[in-house]
């Protein structure tokens, strides 16, 4: 007769007091059954708010736990494994010979440690630059943490802004038909890299929520819809957030405050995570290149005005998908240039067929600068005095990086979502429209708002 199997150890030596009482045997076997299950469907750090009805045995931690010497409280340490193989570039071998990667310690799984997180992020530039900071908070929150992404390819741009993120994948997580072959081979990437957490900001129905399901990550974290939509969702979620309308976009630059208060939330002893402001920074290549562009229009370093948002339909105008009416046309733009004093107005044209239209409405002697990425725009406005822009991505990295800036909105509760630290800051001035209509913007109000160059310009 064959010898039965040896039973594992128990998990006892992780607690002071036994895990378990007569008094409540089920929550134990259900406390059990989740720390040795190899399935990825719910995690002891997670409160299941999602569908409670899944578990009816699920009351939560209990408060009368204690941990014991096997239990390490506070943040997560360093990744103390070694570097990658050098000689690898697809950076699969992501442990040292002789250890077995499917073993996770017991504490890591309690404590809920995220050695690699991935993002999905909905939306063009202006939506992945404010994703900026959540991106900052993870770092902090989970140190040592590889933050991968996975956006469109206008979002993909952004990233070469932020030294925090690993690896930039393209796929767009807002088309609703995506060809089965890209589907099932961008699945087969994010289950092979063993996410620890998903995040997700494209509202997720049943079709995403099972996309994101087959990943295998344990934390599968995403927006929501706020109406039917979203039925079936939360089956395959472990938190959501339900979106407050059906465009995340038109909550401004507090678009993602929901998935920030989750992830700075505090556990045990580590306290809450604050969120820092919008920060990205610029490679010495970018600053070289964009430094050849605007030299070659006839603009010198500090001593010229970045003019973005002229009325173009190039998507390289990074414009917010939550402000259609952010584009202002030439005629506006060429009487707001002639209160400019000092400095020389720099135009950024999205695509080369503008070049005629600025030069026969603005002036032949204009400078015009041609720029589609994002990367080049935050080199050019770090060499610039000043920005006027209207609600593009020029704006928000007008203020990462510091410096005076004008921004012209349709109206004041716009400018109040996309920027509200204007009013705490005494180099950034919004000029929004009285009638709600951007074209309708009093030129007069604009040309008194430059006086926050005069700073400027007494440095130069």
């Amino acid at each position: 007769m064959a010898s039965l199997p040896l039973l594992p150890k128990p998990i006892s030596p992780l607690f002071k007091t036994p895990p378990f009482s007569t008094s409540k045997p089920l929550v134990f076997l259900n406390f059990q059954t989740r720390l040795t299950s190899r399935s990825s469907d719910v995690s002891v750090n997670l409160k299941k708010k999602n569908n409670p009805w899944l578990d009816p045995f699920d009351s939560g931690e209990d408060p009368e736990n204690e941990y014991g010497s096997l239990y390490v409280d506070g943040k997560q340490e360093e990744d103390p494994r070694l570097p990658d193989n050098p000689d690898n570039p697809y950076g699969f071998l992501k442990f040292p010979k002789g250890y077995t990667v499917e073993l996770a310690s017991l504490p890591l799984k309690i404590r809920g440690d995220v050695r690699r997180c991935c993002c999905v992020i909905s939306g063009g530039v202006y939506e992945n630059l404010l994703f900026f900071p959540t991106i900052q908070l993870i770092k902090d929150r989970y140190p040592g943490v590889q933050v991968d992404i996975l956006t469109t390819d206008r979002g993909k741009q952004t990233y070469e802004l932020n030294k925090n993120v690993r690896w930039a994948n393209v796929y767009d997580p807002d088309d609703h038909w995506p060809e089965p072959a890209e589907y099932t081979d961008m699945i087969g990437i994010l289950k092979g890299r063993y996410y620890d957490m998903i995040l997700s900001t494209k509202l997720a129905g049943l079709g995403h929520a099972a996309f994101l399901f087959m990943t295998t990550a344990r934390d599968r974290v995403s927006y929501i819809y706020p109406n039917v939509n979203s039925a079936g969702a939360g089956l395959m979620l472990s938190e959501t957030f339900t979106a407050e309308n059906t465009n995340l976009s038109e909550l401004g630059y507090s678009m993602y405050d929901q998935m920030e208060d989750w992830l700075g939330r505090p556990f045990r002893s580590v306290p809450r995570t604050p969120v820092l402001p919008l920060r990205v920074s610029i490679s010495r290549k970018l600053k070289e290149v964009v430094a050849e562009k605007y030299r070659n229009a006839g603009a010198a370093t500090g001593k010229f005005i970045v003019i973005h948002g002229i009325e173009s339909d190039s998507k390289a105008s990074m414009q917010s998908k939550g402000d259609s009416d952010s584009l202002l046309s030439l005629f506006k733009w060429a009487r707001i240039i002639k209160g400019i004093r000092g400095f020389k107005p720099v135009f950024v044209i999205p695509h080369e067929k503008e070049r005629e239209n600025v030069e026969e409405i603005v002036g032949d002697d204009t400078s015009i600068v041609f720029i589609t990425t994002p990367g080049q725009l935050a080199a050019l406005i770090n060499d610039s005095a000043g920005v006027i822009a209207t609600n593009t991505a020029a704006i928000q990295l007008a203020n990462a990086r510091d410096k005076p800036s004008i921004g012209l909105f349709s109206s004041e509760e716009k400018g109040k979502l996309f920027v509200p630290y204007a009013a705490e800051k005494s180099n950034c001035v919004i000029v929004a429209s009285k009638t709600g209509k951007l074209a309708d913007i009093d030129i007069g109000t604009v040309k008194n708002a430059m006086q926050i160059f005069e700073g400027s310009l007494a440095l130069v």
